[in-house]
């Protein structure tokens, strides 16, 4: 019985007022948008009603959901409009969809404000305390519990939630999947970042895609070396939002005079760019999200790879996450076969997430031109990396060491 409800009031809608009085416009916009956003429709009731002198008045609609309902009221009188969508989470988290229908409906009507409430039902009520939901497949989920929702942001590009977790402190979800957490960002971050970057040597410059909470850029920093950071975060509210509540993550990284934040699709960044880097990080969301989304998408290409090839300097590495090579196999090993066509040399590796519930792949591929033995490019002994992490001057590590290094790699 644990769901989502959701609920917008908009006001002084901008759209055109026949959608506020025609039921069958209004109708066939509810009918689809629900259907694209992939629910089922079991059942459906809409009244119009009049006013007085027979002239056309607001509209009531519902549409029975085996997920639950969604429901609405004009008021076109007033240019207004109530909106009301409620998902039962109890097999398959239905919350993505929930949002989208939400946010396509409130852009349809153009309201110039807009209020909104977002309840978790379903769970004691001696308690506030609910669940969210990682999909690591259509048929395996992890559930965390939540506490409180900090905050909660519609951008134009995907739907952002802070929340508070009993075990993880804050945590990010994006489009109704985990990001980022307080307690356990460094297993991410760390084998992110260090592995790369210690076998590079002396990074100067990188590249972070994606990234928007700050906590890759923040290791980045600790490398004396490191004189410039560019970090490419297509949504500014992702930005915005980590900046004032997970501070303990990115340690106020965005304020370095080493940094400089670009709101650019990554895509095109790579394509427009003249500048070239040591590292690129391809710091990012899933490449397809629990509602569809694919913002990251372009960036898992073997056309974007072999651009980010072109920009990095000579011994540069690009790195990035590949998903789960148990749950999300298919995608593991199309984008590991991309890297080895784009690529000189490629090395794969996993760590656990228990954010996500499952260990995690992730790959570091190196742009060398000289003939070196593939076999031995990524074998670094104890020594040199111990040797490196004591030049480069690197401390404040939760995780990375010369230990791990070599497990990962192993």
């Amino acid at each position: 019985m644990e769901g989502l409800h959701l609920t917008a009031d908009c006001f002084t809608c901008q759209c055109n007022p026949a959608l506020l009085i025609e039921e069958d416009r209004l109708s066939d916009l509810v009918r689809q948008t629900t259907l694209q956003a992939g629910l089922t429709i079991v059942g459906e009731k809409f009244h119009g009603f009049t006013h007085p002198d027979g002239s056309p008045a607001g509209i009531t609609g519902t549409l029975l959901l085996a997920e639950s309902h969604v429901a609405f009221h004009t008021w076109p009188e007033r240019q207004a409009v109530t909106l009301d969508v409620y998902v039962c989470n109890f097999e398959n988290d239905n919350s993505a969809k929930a949002i989208e229908i939400v946010e396509r409906l409130v852009t349809a009507f153009q309201p110039q404000k807009v209020s909104r409430q977002s309840l978790q039902r379903g769970t004691p009520s001696e308690t506030t305390k609910s669940l969210a939901i990682e999909n690591l497949s259509a048929h395996t989920a992890m559930q965390t519990q939540i506490t409180e929702i900090v905050a909660e942001v519609q951008s134009p590009f995907q739907h952002i939630q802070i929340a508070i977790a009993p075990e993880f402190g804050k945590i990010m979800r994006i489009d109704g999947a985990m990001m980022t957490s307080e307690k356990d960002e460094f297993y991410y971050h760390e084998t992110l970042v260090h592995p790369a970057a210690i076998t590079h040597g002396e990074p100067k410059s990188a590249l972070i895609i994606g990234g928007g909470d700050g906590g890759s850029t923040e290791e980045l920093l600790k490398y004396k070396s490191i004189q410039h950071i560019t970090l490419c975060e297509i949504d500014e509210e992702v930005i915005k939002l980590s900046k004032q509540h997970l501070a303990s993550i990115h340690q106020n990284a965005f304020d370095s005079i080493k940094v400089n934040i670009i709101h650019r699709d990554g895509f095109a960044y790579i394509e427009e760019t003249s500048d070239k880097f040591d590292l690129i990080l391809l710091d990012l969301t899933d490449p397809i999200t629990a509602n569809g989304s694919n913002l990251a998408q372009s960036c898992m290409t073997e056309f974007f790879f072999q651009s980010c090839y072109q920009r990095l300097n000579e011994h540069g590495l690009i790195v990035l996450h590949l998903g789960s090579a148990f749950y999300h196999a298919e995608r593991y090993q199309t984008s590991l076969a991309r890297l080895h066509a784009s690529f000189d040399h490629v090395q794969a590796f996993d760590v656990f997430i228990p954010l996500y519930g499952a260990m995690w792949g992730m790959a570091m591929a190196a742009k060398d031109t000289k003939t070196v033995p593939k076999q031995n490019y990524f074998q670094l002994s104890k020594e040199q990396i111990n040797q490196r992490i004591q030049q480069l001057e690197l401390n404040r590590l939760q995780f990375y060491n010369a230990e791990l290094h070599h497990r990962l790699l192993a």
